[in-house]
């Protein structure tokens, strides 16, 4: 199999664009597994459209280098080549004096060459001394190549190109034009998920724009010659590799409004020996099952129609107060307040508008608010439905969730900002709905406390 990693030397360099091009590419042909730095929805739903094949998420912060490795060795499986998207810049991370969540720690991890695309906008020479920079801060970091985006002209790609590859010693595979046509595309996608069967068709159309353009600046022969080629052989029992009988139903809400979950959690809730059951609560009725995940997304925008379906949203009150575990994340939380306001000004609304919602937590969501991007840490009560431990995950969110003051919770945030306080993770009965998003992988003893205690009610 062959292996390399795509990033940039700032967020907006426009790796995802290049990143979506050349996998879709290179899967006309191969089979093209794909990897997300970080604790991002949204790219990987992309990356899964155009390989075919879940994409999963690679964090350093979340996860230990085994888990890492572990994700990314089973991810691989049957898989020809393995194509990793990086997060913002090659360093950005958790911290100023290491490098822990940045893409270079997963790079080093892995071992992973790595193509660093440049938005070259306005220098030629200077871009060798920008890569040049990133060469040198970590020479534990094997910097193979090289793609300039936003280059105006022929006299502009050809200093740039020459100053890298002789001050840097590497090649430059790819120097692609400043394109209105590309930028809109990619604008348009924007931060919508891609959702199979729900204008799918748009998104196809956007990313063949996006791939015919790129395709044309970019050496698909020099990009693969960068890659570097490894032997899988077989690797010690994983969290993905347990033969537990699938003896309980999870549903799971999997539509246009809940749809941020990590490939992982499908594998790890099979390898804990349940089925997942996907369910929509904007038009479905609530399956039967003995658990239940609603997970983030935007249901905001689907607002309107959450609140007709009136019949989902008794009945996941109903299991509720009957004690059947729920567990939910950010839009998930969201939805089992008792009501939604969208306030004034909001898309345009001249005048606070308030949706009713589960009523499982006394208090409401308000949108929007300040926007809360934030690595989490703490610590869970042993009373909760996941027991007691320490977790590290991260939260998303503009909107504020206003609770009674007579709530409990079940996290304590050590950093992070949370419901409130520094408090997540609200608890009735045996619901439990946090702001913090937990990798699967990262919290599988979490995870696998839940299932446990979804058999306690099959």
């Amino acid at each position: 199999m062959k292996q390399i990693l795509i990033t940039g030397d700032r967020s907006g360099s426009g790796k995802t664009s290049i990143t979506l091009a050349l996998t879709a590419l290179l899967s006309k042909k191969n089979r093209v597994q794909t990897f997300k730095v970080g604790m991002d929805y949204i790219d990987p739903s992309y990356l899964s459209a155009v390989s075919g094949r879940p994409c999963r998420n690679l964090d350093s912060f979340t996860l230990s280098e085994k888990q890492i490795g572990d994700i990314f060795q089973y991810g691989c499986r049957d898989a020809d080549i393995a194509i990793v998207e990086g997060v913002r810049g090659l360093y950005e991370g958790a911290a100023a004096l290491n490098d822990t969540g940045s893409t270079a720690s997963i790079a080093k991890v892995l071992d992973l060459p790595v193509v660093l695309v440049v938005s070259a906008q306005s220098i030629t020479r200077s871009a060798a001394a920008l890569v040049k920079g990133f060469q040198e801060f970590d020479r534990d970091v094997h910097i193979a190549g090289v793609i300039l985006n936003n280059i105006k002209g022929g006299s502009h790609k050809e200093k740039a190109v020459t100053a890298i590859e002789h001050y840097c010693g590497i090649p430059v595979i790819g120097a692609i034009p400043r394109m209105e046509e590309m930028q809109l595309a990619m604008r348009h996608l924007g931060l919508v998920p891609y959702r199979e069967g729900s204008g799918h068709g748009d998104f196809d159309a956007r990313i063949s724009i996006i791939t015919k353009m790129i395709g044309q600046y970019v050496d698909l022969e020099r990009f693969q010659g960068l890659m570097t080629e490894i032997v899988q052989s077989p690797v010690e029992k994983t969290l993905f590799d347990n033969t537990v009988d699938r003896d309980i139903k999870i549903g799971v809400a999997l539509d246009e409004a809940f749809n941020f979950y990590y490939a992982d959690l499908f594998d790890i809730l099979h390898a804990q020996g349940a089925e997942y059951i996907p369910f929509s609560p904007v038009h479905d009725r609530l399956p039967e099952a003995e658990g239940f995940i609603i997970g983030g997304g935007y249901p905001e925008l689907f607002v309107k129609e959450l609140e007709k379906n009136d019949r989902m949203r008794e009945a996941i009150l109903e299991v509720s107060r009957n004690g059947t575990p729920i567990y939910a994340e950010c839009g998930g939380l969201m939805y089992l307040t008792e009501r939604m306001t969208l306030q004034k000004g909001w898309q345009g609304s001249p005048v606070d508008q308030s949706f009713e919602m589960c009523r499982i937590f006394s208090g409401e969501t308000r949108m929007p608010a300040k926007r809360v991007v934030s690595y989490v840490e703490g610590k869970c009560m042993s009373d909760s439905l996941f027991g007691e431990a320490t977790f590290r995950g991260h939260e998303f969110h503009y909107s504020d969730v206003i609770l009674d003051r007579d709530t409990r919770y079940a996290y304590e945030l050590f950093r992070g900002v949370g419901i409130h306080d520094n408090l997540d993770g609200a608890v009735m009965n045996n619901s439990l709905a946090s702001y913090t998003h937990l990798h699967p992988v990262a919290s599988a003893e979490m995870f696998c406390h839940f299932t446990g205690l979804c058999r306690t009610y099959s």
